[in-house]
């Protein structure tokens, strides 16, 4: 059994959906969490509690990772309250979906400020604590959009894209610090975040999908939880797909 006993982690976006899966999901295999939320403070708070409840500490940061001011003030109350940082999860994520001839620049501009902007800024002020401590953890929640594009979704699969490039180089250039840097990538996976895709849309990558289901919260933590974990300390720059086979690089 993966064992994190030990280990902080942070997660952005941690209050509903991945971002709650996962970190209830680090605190049951021993690590402490913080994670950012947006402005939902009652799932905040419901987190925490739950985190709590499994034994462990929790915090709840309020910030948008858009900021960069935002992002080193999540990564220094993480540092403050828990010591230190050994495990980042960036999964702060929007949707604005439509076609390329209707996209409204504002809506191309959020996707891709929080769903890459917002990772870079907060691997930017986690780099040197991880640095002087020489190792960590850095996962990049992706997905099989940034992989094959998705029609009504140029900006989400352009952020998605750019976050594993944005994997890949952190993992080259912090590599020599024992600080890893993987991507995560879940096929379709029942939250907030998709319940305006269309019905039919969801079929039929189920029905494209191998193991046919869709991803599930667990399938996806799990997955983390290993990156996150010491049986993953020889793995970097990689994308691990967590989607049933719905695509196949």
């Amino acid at each position: 059994m993966i064992d994190l006993s030990g280990k902080n982690a942070v997660i952005t976006g941690g209050a509903r959906g991945i971002g709650r899966a996962i970190g209830l999901r680090l605190a049951a295999q021993g690590a402490d969490v913080g994670f950012s939320y947006r402005g939902n403070a009652e799932a905040a708070q419901a987190t925490v509690a739950d985190i709590e409840a499994l034994g462990r500490t929790a915090i709840a940061v309020q910030a948008d990772v858009v900021k960069p001011e935002s992002a080193k003030e999540l990564i220094d109350t993480a540092l403050d309250q828990l010591g230190a940082i050994d495990i980042l999860v960036n999964n702060a994520g929007i949707t604005r979906d439509d076609l390329i001839m209707r996209m409204k620049p504002e809506d191309w501009n959020d996707v891709i400020d929080t769903n890459l902007s917002g990772a870079f800024w907060t691997i930017k002020a986690a780099t040197r604590p991880m640095m002087k401590a020489r190792g960590g953890r850095i996962i990049n929640i992706t997905s099989v959009s940034g992989q094959a594009g998705q029609i009504g979704q140029t900006n989400y699969s352009s952020a998605k894209a750019g976050l594993i490039g944005l994997t890949k180089a952190t993992a080259r250039e912090l590599g020599s610090r024992n600080i890893t840097s993987n991507a995560v990538a879940p096929g379709f996976v029942l939250t907030d975040l998709t319940g305006d895709l269309p019905e039919e849309l969801l079929e039929e990558a189920k029905a494209r999908t191998p193991l046919g289901r869709f991803t599930s919260l667990e399938d996806v933590s799990a997955a983390v939880a290993f990156l996150a974990s010491d049986e993953a300390a020889f793995i970097t720059g990689q994308v691990l797909a967590v989607d049933g086979g719905l695509v196949m690089m």
